[in-house]
């Protein structure tokens, strides 16, 4: 097969404080920069990303590959409309210049909203679909937070959903699409597709497939998709509730050979979810509780505590100082606070040099309500360009590039500082700037789930905290204007209808 394919990845946050321009997709935000052409094969190569599998994938198989655009941006509130329309017209152009082709595949988030479009990937779709025709095969892979919509679904041939969050199956999903763009190939009937809704928001922090309910109910639809031969691929993205728009939410469907097994297949995993809705809940700590709790907990390995609403992976700006002044004021000794994002701050510390005192307003400067900056005087321990690679479960070898970054100290509180924001999900992300996270009693992390990946197996305890910041895991807690009336705002919460009902009487 001639296989044109092309990656536009963003996570957009609504309620977010900033924009993704095109600058921020040419610097990547920790996952690799804006590429075009063939550069595009170095710069995800190895990599836990979903483009590299299909490449692996599709190489095995001897099929030849035609790359156009691949990029990603931090996710951030909408994408705007200069760096949306460029984009989609490279890739178009790229498509259009590879013809004739055999198939075509996009690696997308599926949560990406524009300033112009509420569905961008399906406006992408829409605009790849009319470059090809109707004939030429189309296939989709999705992040499992994507809000997966009804363009969607009715636009591509074929669309598969990763099933790990933290997400360590982000390359094997991509290897999954090219094994079913590969039955295709070799004849396998035309797909039929059945999707059903799932009517209610899931927070993201309750959505970890290493615990139940997520666990059960991806081992389940494994085991719809071994048991049925007709059922050729089964996805389930349990959304990502940041996004104001009719179709948030979480989405299930089936490809199956014939429309009976994929609608039982939907079905099945359906009333699975539904009947799972009360599981999908645990305890969120304010910021004191949870250093304190820490504090109580017995020598030996780190406890972590997620900083859950100024997760960056979520548009969050890294820059919220709720947990930073909970360390000082409790007096913690022996913990490590990564990562802050304060370009400023990081100019000054490189400006003073390693082994300077320098007085920081530092963090507080998104605009968080009830958050401000901390004012101190820091000793800056170390210095770095902010260049390394992360090669734990999740980022798996990505080239990190977080500006220029310091460790700062203040009593028994070290700060991970950098210029760049990117999620704290890897150990390296502490060890780049000379902290060695294994030795710490408390480490927080920017992150709501991701970070689990490799940081559970060096934990004795995990806390999640509910501090000021600008993705709220109470979803009532947003400002929502176009959420489907219908769905319920939480599992076993108010339907949207009836919570602005409440909100206006």
């Amino acid at each position: 097969m001639r296989i044109a394919f092309a990656g536009f990845q963003h996570e957009t946050n609504t309620f977010a404080p900033a924009p993704a321009d095109y600058h921020a997709f040419e610097l990547g935000g920790g996952w690799p920069g804006l590429s075009v052409g063939p550069a595009i094969f170095d710069a995800i190569g190895g990599a836990n990303i979903p483009a590299a599998g299909f490449v692996e994938a599709a190489r095995a198989q001897g099929h030849e590959l035609l790359p156009t655009v691949w990029c990603a941006a931090s996710p951030s509130s909408r994408v705007t409309v200069d760096a949306f329309e460029r984009i989609c017209a490279m890739i178009v152009a790229g498509i259009e210049a590879a013809k004739p082709l055999d198939a075509v595949y996009l690696d997308l988030h599926g949560a990406m909203s524009a300033e112009a479009y509420d569905d961008g990937e399906g406006e992408v779709i829409r605009r790849v679909r009319a470059c090809i025709g109707e004939h030429v095969p189309l296939v989709t892979s999705y992040d499992l937070h994507a809000n997966t919509t009804a363009a969607m679904l009715e636009q591509a041939d074929v669309l598969v959903a990763y099933r790990t969050y933290p997400h360590v199956d982000m390359a094997a999903t991509g290897r999954r699409t090219m094994a079913v763009l590969q039955r295709l190939f070799d004849g396998l009937p035309p797909l039929h597709t059945a999707w059903r809704r799932i009517p209610f928001l899931i927070p993201t922090v309750w959505q970890c497939t290493d615990l139940q309910p997520a666990q059960g109910l991806y081992a389940q639809l494994e085991a719809l998709e071994r048991g049925n031969p007709e059922l050729v691929s089964l996805s389930f993205t349990m959304g990502f509730p940041a996004a104001d728009f009719s179709e948030c939410g979480p989405v299930v469907w089936a490809h199956a050979t014939s429309p009976q097994a994929a609608q039982q297949a939907a079905d099945a995993l359906y009333d699975a979810v539904c009947a799972a809705e009360m599981d999908f809940q645990g305890e969120l700590l304010p910021a004191d509780a949870a250093v304190q709790r820490a504090l109580q907990a017995p020598a030996g390995q780190p406890v972590v505590i997620a900083d859950t609403q100024d997760n960056p992976g979520a548009g969050g700006e890294s820059d919220t100082t709720g947990l930073l002044r909970a360390l000082v004021d409790a007096g913690a000794t022996d913990a490590a606070l990564g990562l802050m994002v304060d370009p400023a701050a990081a100019s000054a510390a490189h400006a003073a040099g390693a082994g300077a005192t320098v007085r920081l307003s530092l963090g507080g400067k998104s605009g968080v309500p009830g958050d401000t900056p901390f004012e101190a005087e820091f000793l800056v321990e170390s210095l770095s360009d902010g260049r390394f690679d992360a090669f734990g479960p999740y980022y798996g070898g990505f080239h990190m590039d977080l500006g220029p970054s310091a460790c700062l100290r203040l009593g028994g509180v070290r700060i991970v500082l950098a210029s760049h924001k990117a999620q704290l999900a890897d150990q390296a992300m502490f060890r780049y700037v000379g902290i060695e996270p294994t030795r710490e009693r408390i480490l927080v992390v920017k992150s709501t789930l991701h970070f689990r990946a490799d940081f559970a197996p060096i934990a004795q305890d995990i806390l999640f905290s509910a501090v000021p910041g600008p993705i709220a895991m109470d979803p009532t807690e947003m400002d929502w204007r176009h959420l489907d009336p219908a769905i319920r705002m939480f599992p076993g919460g108010p339907t949207f209808a009836a919570f602005r009902a409440s909100r206006t009487a």
